[in-house]
């Protein structure tokens, strides 16, 4: 009875520590896996972690790097970003690389759950396995941060990720990139930048109702709910569209913030601080041939403005050249002409004229500079005038910029400003 009594506390004590092993046995492969990288493939995978721009999502404004936690707000309720530092806790410490490039590849977490598109997984499945190991050795290499993640606050029916599936039929292609044999290496070497690490399209191209990026219109541009700014599209010569840019201005624009042609501020500010100022010179030419070979897009030609449009340009065109004269001549000059790169033109500019006034109503009600760059160190930027102009003045004043010296937009209505007095900054 005591033998018998012995072998069942020693097959007891052989249990516990199996489940033991199973338990911590991913963690401790996780450990080893991660130290087996060397220095060379970490510092790879922190250059393609700044490629992907990870670091704007997965850290807060002044928040420990990599610790989630980020708002997102969307259409269907609030999303947060979760923690992917090392920390064994809170982060990626117990995942492998296995797992990590699942997720990555499949968008789907190391339990199997769905993740909501607002991780690009769509464009990271295309990258490759080599690639996604390297960024899995850097972010476990990076100090850890125990911060937990914070459950997501979506309304019915949008929390229940089940429903992801029909979404991930529309919207969702899995598989690596794969080159394009009739283009050449630099080529394909930018598409694989814009269209997977870059994840470019996501703001580029209009989301529908469901939340989707529609194929058939990518890189036509649309407007970012999250953060309340317009994506230009890159397809039309009306807006940003790159085919009558020189492949110098368009690398200006990516790796300084600034170019003859412009320069970038709101979200596209923080890509080029956070991203594509790291970048190589060559990898940043290859994205802007890839960008200049996209397809112009049909139907580009301005429809003649009606009757109530030129009215309501003529009764506040002259109140907001009286502004525009006061406020803003000194630095875009008197025929909005700019002083480039400094002060980039609003004559003949694009970004001004596109079918959304959103930009331009932003800039002048929160100002904004272009982003501090390696090539571009001291920027200059513009002043908010939202607590000096009022929604009548600031109205007048875009409608002026937008239809003087040729320019040839659409007026701005008071009610445009005034719901966007309030949109968050970020």
């Amino acid at each position: 009875m005591l033998r018998f009594r012995q072998l069942g506390a020693l097959a007891i004590t052989v249990l516990i520590a199996v489940l033991i092993a199973a338990w911590i046995g991913p963690v401790e492969d996780a450990a080893a896996q991660a130290k087996t990288y060397d220095a060379a493939t970490v510092k790879r995978g922190e250059y393609l972690a700044r490629a992907g721009d990870c670091i704007a999502c997965h850290t807060l404004p002044a928040g420990k790097t990599f610790g989630g936690g980020r708002p997102m707000e969307t259409p269907f309720g609030t999303l947060f970003t979760p923690n992917i530092s090392s920390d064994k806790e809170t982060g990626l410490g117990q995942w492998t690389a296995d797992e990590f490039y699942k997720m990555m590849h499949t968008g789907r977490s190391r339990d199997g759950s769905l993740l909501y598109p607002a991780m690009p997984f769509t464009s990271y499945t295309k990258v490759t396995r080599a690639d996604s190991d390297a960024i899995y050795a850097f972010l476990m290499s990076t100090p850890p941060v125990h911060q937990p993640n914070r459950q997501h606050e979506l309304r019915f029916p949008f929390n229940r990720r089940e429903l992801l599936l029909g979404w991930r039929s529309l919207f969702f292609k899995q598989g690596e990139y794969e080159p394009d044999p009739k283009q050449s290496v630099e080529w394909n070497r930018g598409a694989y930048l814009v269209e997977g690490l870059g994840h470019c399209s996501m703001c580029h191209t209009a989301i529908n109702a469901l939340g989707g990026n529609v194929s058939s219109k990518a890189f036509e541009g649309g407007l970012i709910p999250i953060q309340n700014w317009y994506a230009p599209s890159l397809t039309s010569n009306r807006e940003a569209g790159l085919g009558d840019w020189s492949i110098e201005d368009i690398v200006g624009l990516l790796h300084a913030g600034v170019s003859n042609r412009g320069a970038v501020y709101g979200p596209m500010a923080e890509v080029v601080y956070d991203s594509l100022q790291y970048l190589s010179e060559e990898d940043v030419r290859a994205m802007s041939v890839y960008l200049k070979a996209l397809p112009a897009r049909a139907g580009d030609k301005s429809e003649p403005p009606s009757q109530a449009v030129t009215e309501q340009r003529t009764s506040l065109s002259p109140l907001g050249k009286k502004i525009y004269d006061a406020q803003c001549a000194e630095c875009h000059a008197a025929q909005g002409q700019g002083k480039p790169p400094d002060f980039p033109p609003l004559a003949s500019n694009q970004s001004i004229v596109m079918s959304s006034a959103v930009n331009p109503i932003r800039m002048v009600l929160n100002g904004g500079y272009p982003p501090g760059t390696f090539k571009n160190p001291k920027p200059y930027g513009m002043p908010p005038f939202a607590q000096s102009l009022s929604d009548v003045e600031v109205a007048a004043v875009v409608t002026y910029i937008r239809t003087a010296w040729g320019n040839r937009g659409a007026p701005v209505s008071v009610k445009e400003v005034n719901e966007l007095r309030s949109a968050p900054l970020y």
